[in-house]
């Protein structure tokens, strides 16, 4: 039999809480509910769970900042961000300082647990654009993408990278100098039923021209199609060099 995921649950509203953690470990995950973010950062010193749900809105440090602390520490915990609102805004925000999901308040328990498994599936299994494990790391200017532990290297340097992020990333070096619509990118990296927006994946390509660009303002690997989409140049070079 499998092993049961861990998933955690930072939110402040005590009946959500339990609702909810009543509802996951009936779909067959391993639940811990917490309450604020500085109960979960003291956890975080002694266990680890496979995904967090995190709410936008708590008591004390909200869910960004722990989310900001995480990725600052270059730590790669899958995280599904709660907001209370569906302003795009904060959707943005998560999306930008490296949550792989979001969903707005209300929702229905059966959406988390389907935002759950798709990020659990990029991060615990093969994802949709993965070739088999046993391929060769595919290289571009100093970087090297290791497919089989997901991983990417510059130099002698690993870099942190989400699960979110590698899919993409994977997406890109796998159709080199093909232009991709946001929406192809969608397909690719997230899957045929995703329901990430357009905009949202201009923000994850901005995340990840941050992790591999020198200047992002002036991308040479991730370059921009003008009313399409994006393509990727492994020569890193933009037009006119």
């Amino acid at each position: 039999m499998a092993k049961a995921a861990k998933v955690w649950l930072v939110d402040d509203d005590p009946e959500l809480r339990e609702m909810l953690g009543v509802y996951l470990a009936k779909e067959g995950y391993e639940v811990r509910c917490l309450e604020t973010a500085e109960q979960c950062l003291s956890l975080l010193n002694v266990q680890r769970p496979d995904l967090l749900v995190l709410d936008l809105m708590l008591p004390g440090d909200d869910g960004l900042s722990l989310l900001r602390r995480l990725r600052d520490q270059h730590d790669p915990l899958a995280v599904v961000m709660l907001t209370a609102k569906s302003d795009p805004v904060d959707r943005i925000i998560g999306l930008e300082q490296g949550a792989d999901d979001y969903l707005a308040k209300p929702f229905l328990p059966r959406e988390l647990t389907a935002r759950i498994a798709a990020v659990l599936r990029r991060r615990l299994s093969t994802p949709v654009a993965a070739p088999l494990a046993d391929e060769e790391p595919i290289c571009f200017g100093d970087f090297v993408l290791n497919l089989s532990q997901r991983s990417l290297c510059k130099g002698q340097e690993d870099l942190p990278i989400t699960s979110g992020e590698f899919s993409l990333l994977l997406a890109f070096v796998q159709n080199p100098h093909r232009p991709l619509s946001r929406q192809r990118l969608i397909e690719i990296a997230r899957g045929l039923t995703s329901e990430t927006d357009l905009r949202s994946m201009d923000v994850q390509v901005s995340r990840l021209r941050k992790l591999i660009e020198v200047d992002p303002r002036r991308p040479c690997f991730l370059q921009t199609v003008w009313g399409y989409g994006y393509v990727f140049v492994p020569e890193g070079k933009t037009k006119g060099q």
